[in-house]
């Protein structure tokens, strides 16, 4: 079984809307419903930015910046001019109030007041006719959100976070422990009171850490004094505060909200109620592989945590995993998703952790947790390349003792530190993570290398590299200053040291910088990636039959480029059988199978007849058009090799059948061709399948030179029909009295194999075919490499990219054949798909497989001695260089040598050759008198000149007598003055 994937060719660069998106944590903007559509008009609103001066309405509290304010509805945007000291993403739909500022002449201002009573000023910096247009298109879009009734599912979503709680007067809820989980028993016996906020596993089985130590309430304290000032969850303005107090770290009880705030997630969550409960009922009593891969990777989750010890725990994380799973079947499930998700669930409940997943492996770590795993690998190679960049002396010493980096660092990426570090650590860099993006995982990694660098140049292999990471990550929580006198400097434990090193030493690492690099090396790891998954659908065939693997990689090149252009349709699982068995449980594995049209293409690439290829000579260029030749032929020898009666081919039909037809020798070919058009598999064609394959012929020969080969099609079904008749029981007609053929129907067994195969061999021209031209027509060459996406070079590499696109080289080629047409220089010929014959002569002729005094022909008045005598006298003529090597199959993998030019000058010598008539034979003048007999030159012109006038009134000009008239008199009609 072999999984074939395109996926990595499909990639785009993001366009600047994407990455403004990506920036704002916000998801792309949802298809409108068509019943909203037909209720509230479009419902689309333009985009548009706008320079402005972002104020808080409380004085003193924090200064003024200036920055731009983006509308991209539902959601309006600002970002500071550095695009890191404040940023905000409000959902209109918070959005209360308006209001034009009555201020001083000149200055356009705007004062927004949100659901949580925060009043934001915003003075917008550019022209007057822009800021008018700015708020026109923000009324526009905050109508449309109150038509939809977002406004009105404000009140009930908050009510699901804790910050509500926190900043309410009634302040921390009395049944909390002090690192923020809940007592569930009271003094008095009585259930403790529900809570409305979501929270996680943490809320029953506590939250790692000693709260103590982790001084949970002092972070609560300066938290609670942040959201009262600057909002909280939907309405969260991000200042350069909100930053510092992220790296100092997160309290227990609000790291579910903060997490899913600053990802982003909680605006999916926000505008699709209900999604998650919905998903989970569609996947009740299903089945797939990824549910398998899950159930065997629950108890490897976070072992050691007490949820995971417990049914709740591996309940919630088999939710989450296989709702995730179904609602994005193109990633499934992948091994260190269930580490990701474990830990998520401790802080976050199940819709939460749901909703952050998406975001994580769509848009935070796109292709992480692929089946490739392609974005990590190639994280990797960015890693490895800001190492030698950073830390060139590790890097060289990694060399030279063949120390691979991605052994240590692979895990810590997949797993964002969490199965590497102590998990109250972890979870520090994770909040990291969430509020500066992936770079922090970068930053993280270098600083560890540049800590242990004494100790990195020492080790000698990949075990002790491990051993090291393995010893410094037990020590995070010690001082990285035991012996200094300073009791400040022994206070800084390793963590808080590492932290430091990755914010400070290397912030010269920025997004910027990881998209540049991802760019550069993204090509690099597709081919590799993509040359690992060749090799591995090679190993995996069952049968390689009688091919060589470096054959059946041909085989798999054309099959991938034929995906690449005609992608098959998504791969699903098998369907249940109608019966099941005891062995039922060991199911197929999902493989890559490709539907008619992409085998269409694919058997262009390595079959002759399955393609067109037009030379095009217009006088300015010269090329070679091919396209996908369509036939019934085509359609039936993909289903003959469907064996399965799947509807579709797997990369192992596809090397079996072509296994079945490139080696044959000439007895081999006849019978797999007979086959092919043998529909019930009964070893006789009945008349209708005859004449379909007669068509095949014909549908093969259609660009060969000369007649020779229409020819033999012909003699073909002469031949078949009246062998075919001599086979089949004679009957006596009791009226005529006469003796001939049983009629029987069109779709009845007519002509057997044997039959069939003495047909084929009473012509040369088909003898020849399927000796050596059937093969040959199968051809394994080297595919081309396929061009990637280019990565992004700069303006003129962005420029060159747009220009010279496919569709913009159709349009040349079009311009140019106009050109070529108005000059009278276009010209278009048919490469020939075998080209043995050069010259429109005729082949010899065999004699009638029935004797002529035995048969009556049924198609010709006369006897078929008539027939054999009218072509006895044709000769085959086969070009010397396109004879082919009869000795064994690698005459059929070789591509024949073609040169346009020369094609062209055979075509045109055999356009001019005359054919010879016996009336054009010169002779004697004795001879010709003699053959004239008494008539003399004078009464033979008079006799001609007969001639010519019957023949003129035998074919009248078509006109009548009015018009021959007014034909007349035009020829003596004067100009006009």
């Amino acid at each position: 079984m072999s999984t074939i994937s395109t996926q990595l060719r499909n990639f785009k660069e993001p366009t600047k809307d994407q990455l403004t998106h990506v920036f704002f944590s916000i998801p792309e903007a949802p298809p409108v419903p068509a019943k909203d559509k037909e209720k509230h008009g479009s419902g689309e609103v333009e985009t548009m930015e706008i320079n402005a001066i972002l104020s808080l309405g409380a004085q003193g509290v924090e200064d003024s910046y200036a920055g731009k304010l983006y509308l991209l509805p539902p959601y309006l945007t600002f970002s500071s001019l550095d695009r890191k000291s404040v940023k905000f993403t409000l959902p209109l739909s918070t959005v209360r109030r308006v209001e034009r500022l009555n201020a001083r002449a000149g200055v356009y201002a705007l004062s927004l007041s949100t659901w949580h009573g925060m009043k934001i000023i915003v003075q917008l910096t550019s022209l007057r006719p822009t800021a008018d247009l700015f708020c026109s298109l923000l009324r526009e879009a905050l109508k449309v959100e109150l038509q939809r009734g977002q406004m009105k599912a404000v009140k009930g979503f908050v009510k699901t976070c804790y910050s509500e709680g926190l900043v309410s007067a009634s302040g921390v809820s009395e049944n909390e422990r002090e690192d923020g989980s809940l007592i569930t028993e009271t003094k008095d016996g009585s259930p403790p009171p529900e809570v409305e906020f979501h929270g996680g596993l943490g809320l029953q089985f506590k939250f790692p850490g000693d709260p103590k130590k982790l001084r949970e309430a002092s972070k609560i304290k300066l938290w609670t004094t942040y959201l009262k000032n600057h909002g909280r969850n939907l309405t969260l303005l991000r200042y350069p505060q909100c930053t510092r107090l992220v790296q100092v770290g997160l309290p227990n009880r609000l790291r579910a909200e903060m997490w899913e705030t600053l990802s982003g997630s909680i605006y999916l969550r926000y505008s699709n109620p209900g999604v998650y409960d919905q998903v989970l009922l569609d996947i009740e009593g299903k089945n797939s592989t990824s549910f398998e891969d899950i159930e065997k990777d629950l108890h490897r989750s976070l072992p050691e945590y007490a949820g995971y010890q417990a049914d709740e725990g591996i309940s919630a994380l088999r939710r989450v995993l296989q709702a995730y799973s179904n609602r994005n079947p193109e990633v499934g499930y992948c091994q260190a998703m269930n580490i990701l998700a474990a830990a998520i669930l401790i802080y976050m409940s199940e819709e939460q952790a749901f909703w952050l997943l998406e975001v994580l492996c769509d848009r935070l770590l796109p292709g992480y947790y692929s089946t490739t795993m392609h974005g990590t690998l190639l994280d990797q190679r960015v890693f490895e390349s800001l190492v030698a960049r950073c830390l060139p002396m590790i890097s060289d010493h990694f060399q030279e003792v063949d120390v691979q980096l991605s052994v240590a660092s692979l895990p810590w990426f997949l797993s964002l530190y969490i199965n590497s570090m102590p998990m109250v650590f972890a979870f520090r860099i994770v909040d990291c993570f969430f509020c500066m993006g992936p770079k922090v995982l970068f930053q993280v990694g270098k600083a560890i290398l540049k800590i242990n660098g004494e100790k990195l140049l020492q080790i000698q292999d990949d075990g002790g590299f491990l051993n090291l990471m393995r010893e410094y990550f037990a020590s995070l929580g010690e001082s990285a200053h035991p012996e200094s006198a300073d009791p400040r400097a022994r206070a800084i434990t390793r963590f808080q040291e590492l932290l430091l090193i990755s914010f400070r030493e290397f912030a010269v690492i920025t997004d910027d910088t990881i998209l540049s690099e991802r760019r550069k090396y993204r090509n690099e790891i597709v081919n590799s990636i993509e040359s690992f998954n060749k090799r591995s659908a090679i190993r995996n065939l069952k049968t390689l039959g009688r091919f060589s693997k470096d054959q059946a990689g041909f085989i798999y090149d054309a099959l991938y480029k034929a995906m690449c252009d005609v992608p098959p349709p998504p791969t699903a699982a098998p369907l249940p059988p109608l019966l099941t068995t005891a062995n039922e449980g060991n199911q197929e594995r999902v493989e890559t199978r490709i539907g008619l049209q992409t085998f269409r293409v694919f058997l262009s690439e390595i079959l002759t007849w399955a393609r067109n290829e037009k030379i095009v000579i217009n006088g300015f260029q010269q090329r070679i058009d091919r396209e996908v030749a369509e036939h019934e032929l085509i359609v039936r020898l993909f289903y003959f090799w469907d064996e399965s009666c799947k509807g579709s081919l797997s990369f192992q039909d596809l090397v079996s059948g072509l296994d079945g037809v490139m080696f044959n020798d000439l007895m081999e070919n006849i019978e797999w061709f007979f086959n092919l058009h043998d529909k019930n598999k009964d070893g006789y064609l009945t008349k209708d399948e005859v004449l379909t394959l007669s068509e095949s012929f014909l549908f093969i020969f259609r660009y060969e030179i000369g007649d020779a080969y229409l020819g033999a099609v012909s003699k073909f079904m002469t031949n078949a029909f009246e062998y075919g008749d001599s086979l089949l029981p004679h009957q006596t007609d009791s009226e005529t009295g006469e003796t001939g053929p049983q009629q029987i129907g069109h779709n009845q067994p007519y002509l057997n194999l044997a039959t069939f195969r003495m047909v084929v061999l009473a012509d040369e021209v088909l003898e020849s075919f399927f000796e050596t031209d059937l093969s040959a027509s199968f051809r394994l060459d080297p595919v081309p490499d396929l061009e990637l996406p280019p990565a992004s070079s700069g303006f003129l590499g962005d420029l060159w990219s747009n220009i010279a696109t496919q569709d913009n080289k159709k349009i040349f080629h079009k311009l140019s054949d106009e050109l070529g047409k108005t000059i009278g220089k276009h010209q278009i010929l048919y490469r020939p798909i075998i080209g043995r014959l050069t010259k429109l002569e005729e082949p010899t002729a065999r004699e009638s497989l029935i004797s002529p005094s035995s048969i009556k022909t049924p198609f010709l008045g006369g006897s078929s001695d008539t027939l054999a005598a009218s072509n006895s006298s044709s000769t085959l003529v086969v070009d010397a260089s396109s004879n082919q090597d009869n000795d064994g199959p690698p005459s059929a993998l070789a591509s024949a040598a073609f040169s346009p030019i020369s094609h062209f000058k055979a075509v045109n010598a055999a356009f001019m050759e005359r054919t010879p008539f016996a009336i054009d034979d010169a002779g004697d003048g004795d001879d010709d008198d003699s053959d004239l007999g008494t008539i003399d030159g004078e009464d033979h012109d008079d006799q001609i000149m007969d001639e010519v006038d019957a023949f003129l009134e035998a074919h009248d000009s078509g006109l009548s007598e009015a018009d021959k008239e007014l034909a007349k008199d035009l020829l003596n009609a004067s100009p006009v003055k």
